[in-house]
């Protein structure tokens, strides 16, 4: 009887940690760039005496799609997106590079390309800083130029973001949103990888897909309940049969 308790409880926990995936995703429907976390049961075996024919089921992560969002024209001047392939390289709140695919930039109050999330945009000698009373513009390789709005012709140039383009498989994403190479080394700027300004690229999060799952989520939570309710009402006939009340 314990064993359909213990099978029950433990996939209900699993299922729990599915719908809060879930809702993660769901939250992030609309956050450019984002990635939907996957999720799958895997079977963990109990260790210990008298405990070999059970296992736990436990609902862990196996990375991320890596299906590319849409490219939407925002016609906004710090929006960019990554075409193909590629990531932007940040300062994460540590000062570590991290890599992102929202090319929703900002300016901070000293005048440096940061991320929405306030992360320090990186360039391949710095940070980007823009004058004040500029404009930027970027090209498709990352160069990053101002354009002075008093009228002036004199385009300054910024300076490169650092582009990089980490195969799949090697590269992981932190509790804070942010990428990783796997190996936790630094990733070198590949050429290769081209932008596109006034546009950003939206999540990759399919809302009705996921609306269907915390559906699905949710019926087999309230079985697994029901289990357990059905394993106490067995546990009382079998009590009631052999006298034991």
């Amino acid at each position: 009887m314990d064993k359909l308790i213990f099978l029950a409880a433990q996939a209900a926990k699993g299922t729990m940690s599915r719908q809060e995936n879930i809702a993660n995703n769901l939250a992030n429907v609309n956050t450019p760039g984002f990635r939907q976390q996957l999720m799958a049961f895997q079977s963990a075996p109990v260790t210990g005496e008298g405990s070999g024919s059970r296992s736990f089921a436990v609902e862990t992560s196996i990375g991320f799609d890596t299906t590319p969002g849409q490219i939407q024209s925002t016609g906004r001047e710090m929006d960019v997106a990554v075409q193909g392939e590629g990531w932007f390289a940040v300062n994460d709140a540590k000062g570590n590079e991290a890599y992102t695919r929202n090319g929703s930039f900002q300016l901070d109050g000293t005048g440096n390309l940061v991320t929405q999330e306030g992360y320090s945009v990186i360039g391949t000698n710095g940070p980007i800083n823009v004058p004040p009373d500029h404009r930027l513009s970027f090209e498709g390789d990352g160069s990053v130029s101002a354009i002075p709005l008093t009228g002036d012709t004199n385009v300054v140039a910024l300076g490169k973001l650092k582009l990089v383009n980490i195969p799949e498989g090697e590269i992981n994403r932190g509790d804070d949103g942010l990428f990783r190479a796997a190996n936790g080394d630094p990733a070198d700027a590949d050429p290769n990888v081209r932008i596109a300004g006034g546009f950003i690229e939206s999540s990759n999060v399919n809302a009705v897909d996921m609306m269907v799952q915390m559906i699905s989520a949710a019926r087999q939570y309230e079985t697994q309940m029901k289990m357990i309710s059905t394993a106490k009402e067995n546990g009382q006939a079998a009590n009631s049969l052999f006298g034991m009340n």
